[in-house]
């Protein structure tokens, strides 16, 4: 599968396809292009995380998720195979996840909220299954936002059985802020919004694009444009810096750890940086991702 890559400059329609590309389950195409094994290429990454606790990489895809083994290369963590599409650690070290069943696997094709606690091993149902694929998820403040990409809605739960539901968006990605439980934004191909209510309302967008977002201090607001583009924000989003570029093309998935180090994925790899995104260097190789 020819990959595309996504140019500069950054336009709404870039975004809007990103978020259209992702809005469904597998496809015949999609399985075609990707050849995981226990070890072996990933592609269609859709979240990339470090364990808080055994410091590993996580990175989930469109046929499972996968850590580096002793030699680097993709090592399947347990062995669902599900197309994990929202994906987070909570500090405890659970897995909390969504997406959809492996073909041929007996399940509902929304996963709903799905949680691991022996680090991707096992998983167990938690709410909402048959019924919601959260397309983004964020753990925070002892709760739980996900966007439910199905409804085109924000919910949020204290306990990960019951859901407030929240704004109708269409969105690609959220980050709360880790100072205020009731500041969210979101990711849209008109901009980045802003709620101060816990996603009950959102302010318009702001002129700055983004595809991902990752907020891991007040003060470090790490947003990653549909080009590749990394900036930070020190007062949440209302004015952007750039700092870097993410190699290998359009982004597939951003976090922050620290305020200096971020893991990235892009069309052809999975990227670690030390110094705020000012350099990376690749973890993971990837594959056929860019149509994704």
């Amino acid at each position: 599968m020819k990959k595309r890559h996504l140019a500069a400059p950054v336009t709404a329609a870039v975004l809007a396809l990103a978020l259209s590309a992702c809005s469904g389950g597998s496809t015949a195409s999609d399985d075609a292009g990707t050849k995981d094994s226990s070890t072996g290429t990933i592609s269609h990454i859709h979240g990339v995380e470090v364990g808080p606790t055994d410091k590993k990489l996580y990175v989930a895809t469109h046929e499972g998720i996968y850590t580096p083994d002793a030699k680097g290369r993709p090592q399947l963590v347990g062995d669902r195979k599900d197309d994990f599409m929202g994906f987070t650690v909570a500090a405890s070290g659970s897995f909390l996840a969504s997406g959809h069943p492996a073909p041929g696997r007996d399940a509902p094709n929304n996963l709903g909220l799905i949680e691991s606690t022996d680090g991707g091993k096992t998983w167990k149902d938690r709410s909402l299954v048959g019924e919601v694929d959260f397309h983004s998820l964020e753990h925070a403040h002892g709760t739980i936002y996900g966007y439910d990409s199905t409804n085109g809605l924000l919910r949020v739960s204290a306990d990960g059985s019951t859901w407030d539901k929240r704004s109708k968006l269409s969105a690609l990605d959220i980050a709360v802020s880790p100072q205020e439980a009731q500041t969210i934004l979101a990711t849209t191909e008109s901009g980045v919004i802003r709620s101060t209510d816990g996603g009950r309302s959102f302010n318009k967008a702001g002129r700055s694009v983004m595809a991902f977002l990752s907020w891991v201090t007040p003060d470090a607001l790490y947003g990653i444009d549909p080009a590749g583009e990394l900036s930070r924000s020190a007062d949440g989003g209302r004015t952007w810096q750039k700092v870097g570029t993410v190699p290998g093309g359009g982004p597939q998935a951003l976090t922050a750890v620290t305020a200096t180090h971020l893991v990235a994925a892009s069309q052809d790899g999975v990227y670690e940086s030390t110094n705020g995104g000012k350099t990376f260097a690749k973890r993971l190789d990837v594959t056929s991702g860019g149509d994704h």
